[in-house]
């Protein structure tokens, strides 16, 4: 057995040893107060793709992950979009209880970071909100396939392309065919309202920003009723995080509507499939017999009942 004097011995060196493990080596320099050191901080800038003229370079097919299209705010899973009152409680509509599973709606996180997550709504606007959702299978822009407005564009369960060079800013979407044309330049004000609105963008260190104007008010923000009047105006940010990941914030602005701004963030993802197409979802076809049926020549559809 060990005596006292060699256990103090080896307890010692073992100490010693702990403690230049434990040390930074003299290639990696420690950081401050936890902060990044400046080495880390660097690798983390290189990773990120840059364009010739020194950018973020934003360039390819990108898609959101996530259930904001169903609604921005967090919400309870549900049986339907489209919900009547049944004898115990709300029960699917006939025009859509044979979805089944298919048809329900999942939980909402909520992708609001402003006002507790939720939209700041003025009470008139509110009810005109509630009023949507109890008609959402009349009322909603997206089952018509019309142009989906900006930010919902984004964050519809459809890839969408940037197309960036050091002149030229252009985003194509799957639905509905949708694309914008982003000027580098202050094009002024809008000319005219339009599903889509008028996109200026400019940078703001690594952060590309856009301001959406000229929006008309026949988009909505989700399915869950959600909406905008022509006074609405949006900025948008587009951060690079790494080679395959976007930061993106939309802050929405509508006097008319709400009390005070709100801001949705959501992370896009890159699609890396290898030979990835942007696909086409041009959807107007999918719904002429929905918008145009009823002026078909010859016997309806049997069972097809017309929303609207």
């Amino acid at each position: 057995m060990l005596n006292g004097f060699r256990k103090l011995q080896l307890i010692t060196a073992m100490m010693a040893f702990g403690v230049m493990a434990c040390s930074p080596s003299n290639n990696q320099p420690a950081s401050t107060n936890g902060a990044p050191s400046a080495q880390a901080q660097s690798a983390s800038t290189g990773a990120i793709p840059r364009t010739p003229d020194g950018k973020p370079d934003l360039n390819g097919i990108w898609q959101v992950l996530s259930t904001a299209n169903n609604n921005l705010e967090p919400a309870a899973p549900k049986s339907a979009f489209a919900m009547v009152p049944g004898d115990f409680v709300p029960v699917p509509a006939p025009e859509v209880v044979a979805f089944g599973a298919v048809g329900a709606v999942p939980a909402s996180q909520g992708v609001i970071t402003t006002n507790n997550g939720y939209i700041p709504y003025k009470p008139e606007a509110l009810a005109q909100r509630d009023a949507n959702r109890e008609s959402w299978l009349e009322r909603d822009p997206e089952i018509k396939c019309f142009m989906p407005g900006v930010p919902r564009a984004t964050y519809l369960p459809h890839p969408f392309q940037i197309f960036q060079s050091n002149s030229a800013f252009f985003i194509a979407y799957s639905f509905a065919g949708a694309v914008r044309n982003v000027y580098l330049e202050d094009p002024g004000e809008a000319p005219i309202d339009s599903w889509m609105g008028q996109s200026y963008g400019r940078w703001d260190g690594d952060t590309f920003v856009v301001d959406v104007t000229g929006l008309i008010d026949q988009t909505w923000y989700d399915r869950a009723g959600n909406y905008r009047s022509w006074e609405s105006t949006v900025t948008e940010r587009y951060t690079m995080i790494d080679k395959n990941t976007i930061e993106y914030t939309a802050t929405i602005t509508d006097p008319q509507l709400y009390t005070e701004p709100w801001t949705i963030s959501m992370p896009l993802y890159r699609r890396l499939e290898q030979d990835f197409e942007l696909p086409q979802f041009k959807c107007v076809e999918f719904v002429e017999e929905l918008l145009f049926g009823r002026f078909r020549k010859g016997r309806p559809i049997e069972g097809m009942t017309m929303p609207f």
